[in-house]
């Protein structure tokens, strides 16, 4: 049976695309008869929405806009960008990061705490009374109603609720559960994978981009396969866990019991140690000391190889992220491209390997993110 469109159905979508095009103005916003003209709405009805939508908080007047007519200068109306806001968090083995972002997934505040992993009651109380104290921080007038929800990046597949870690060999946490931290938090909460955060970040700023094998050089190595603007997990939640693929037989042990695979080559781990930040690395590559830079040209060495085996299964574009993601410069991404024409037998122009658009904090407000993307849509608002 066909919907019936009911006069509340089309008051609801005149709403929603009033407020779809302030909120795609951003800054700049715009004025009552930019809008009319722009969506083709009668005066009354724009007037109407933008009156409701600023006492309901969504938007907000931004001021007069500048023109050289006479007379009263029209109001400039943008989103209310801090109207709700969602917390992430990125739990590591020695530290956790914290951030909170707003409609446009831009930085509020952040924080690190420095805390060692352990699968215990005590230490999810005391992630939870960090995340309480940080909210603290931003001084909300009203918290419980202000924020859309948490969430928490892990470096483990989690089922398609977000509600458990179904496979967390890192952490030793397989089975882990929200509950976890719901029991001590008032707000939504949900797991995030590590590498589904970044890439939804990745999405966030790329809106051109529609399919991709976004790659997370992280502490672990990692990955999201983004089809159609949306990341597909697969048929049992593991779909792009190429860090597993065996590389070398022989290799050093990965976490998951198998020698050699890829997480062993091409982490940022295995780059430079779990305990090691990469700038001082890098400082070493870039200034021409010599067993560092032939370090680095081995790691791109297995790099290339891996993308080149997941080329040949999937032809698209390859986007290489996470932690490791601000160090690449365009001559590493050409060696790379190079050491793939080497060993395949296409002929491979330089257009498919890409540098992350956002290296910075990625995972964390990726993790944040299901939850602004959930409210916009609620809104009318495809991000």
């Amino acid at each position: 049976m066909e919907q019936r469109i009911t006069p509340q159905h089309i008051r609801k979508n005149n709403r929603n695309r009033i407020y779809e095009h302030i909120y795609k103005q951003g800054s700049e916003g715009s004025s009552q008869q930019e809008i009319i003209a722009a969506l083709a709405m009668s005066r009354p009805t724009v007037a109407y929405n933008l009156n409701e939508l600023e006492k309901d908080g969504l938007i907000l007047k931004k001021g007069l806009l500048e023109t050289e007519q006479a007379g009263r200068k029209p109001t400039i109306w943008t989103a209310n960008a801090d109207y709700k806001i969602a917390i992430g968090v990125e739990i590591l083995h020695h530290v956790v990061k914290i951030i909170s972002i707003n409609l446009y997934a831009a930085k509020i505040d952040r924080t690190v705490i420095e805390i060692e992993f352990k699968n215990q009651e005590s230490y999810f109380k005391n992630i939870s009374d960090e995340v309480k104290k940080f909210i603290s921080s931003l001084k909300l007038k009203n918290p419980a109603k202000k924020i859309l929800g948490i969430g928490i990046a892990i470096q483990g597949l989690v089922s398609e609720d977000g509600k458990t870690v179904i496979y967390g060999e890192i952490f030793k946490c397989t089975g882990l559960k929200i509950d976890v931290f719901t029991r001590w938090l008032d707000y939504p909460c949900r797991f995030v994978h590590e590498p589904d955060g970044a890439a939804l970040s990745e999405l966030w700023v790329s809106p051109e981009l529609d399919n991709a094998i976004y790659l997370s050089l992280s502490v672990h190595l990692g990955g999201a396969l983004i089809f159609g603007r949306k990341i597909n997990n697969g048929l049992h939640r593991h779909s792009t866990t190429f860090e597993h693929i065996q590389a070398k037989p022989d290799g050093d042990l990965c976490y998951c019991g198998k020698h050699g695979c890829f997480e062993t080559i091409c982490s940022m781990s295995a780059l430079v140690g779990e305990d090691n930040e990469p700038d001082e690395f890098f400082n070493k590559v870039r200034s021409g000391e010599r067993e560092a830079a032939e370090r680095w040209q081995k790691f791109l060495d297995y790099l290339a190889c891996l993308i080149l085996n997941l080329h040949l299964v999937v032809d698209t574009k390859y986007i290489l992220g996470g932690h490791l993601a601000p160090f690449f410069t365009e001559d590493d991404i050409k060696i790379l491209h190079n050491e793939i024409r080497k060993r395949t037998p296409f002929k491979e122009d330089d257009d498919f390997i890409l540098i992350s658009k956002m290296p910075s904090h990625n995972i964390t407000i990726g993790a944040a993110l299901p939850y602004i993307i959930e409210f916009l849509e609620d809104e009318g608002i495809t991000a």
